[in-house]
């Protein structure tokens, strides 16, 4: 198989996904490297193909439904617990974003569609050395959302409100 037909091959794989699709997997199904993976996954981005890379693998990303943003503040305990309760709802948590004083706006691309991806992340976040970027801001951050309509938009924040989680 040669260079574009894999690019290709790897672009129908994400159109067809239900997930998040990691490089491995992709390397493993065309056999070859993930590195190679990893470069026609930069190439195809180059090429204006609109490929996320997530905690979970990679995702074509699928715009549809309406987008907000909630400005949060909690402890690192009530992560697990707001992210539970946005994906509950079918909200899809795109990154989460800081304002930090000498970088300036610093964003994490989440892609949390569902409780099995909030699962993956935290488990990530408490096996890591690293701290959340919302450590930084002492629990202040910012999730961009993605939701089926406005109604839930306005559900997920009052589901953070509830908990007194939501800045406003």
């Amino acid at each position: 198989m040669n260079a574009q037909t894999r690019r290709e091959t790897i672009l129908s794989r994400l159109e067809a996904a239900a997930g998040p699709v990691s490089a491995t997997a992709l390397a493993g199904a065309l056999s070859v490297s993930r590195q190679v993976i990893v470069g026609d996954i930069a190439l195809l981005r180059a090429g204006g193909s609109p490929i996320e890379a997530t905690p979970r693998g990679y995702v074509l990303v699928r715009p549809a439904g309406v987008e907000g943003k909630v400005v949060c503040c909690h402890s690192g305990a009530d992560m697990e617990k707001e992210l539970n309760t946005l994906v509950d709802l079918g909200c899809v948590v795109e990154d989460v974003c800081v304002e930090h004083p000498i970088y300036g706006q610093l964003t994490g691309r989440l892609q949390l569609t569902c409780r099995a991806d909030v699962t993956c992340f935290i488990d990530k976040v408490r096996d890591s050395a690293a701290l959340p970027l919302s450590a930084l801001t002492e629990g202040v951050h910012i999730h961009s959302l993605r939701c089926p309509d406005r109604e839930t938009l306005e559900k997920a924040r009052e589901a953070l409100r509830n908990m007194g989680i939501l800045q406003e």
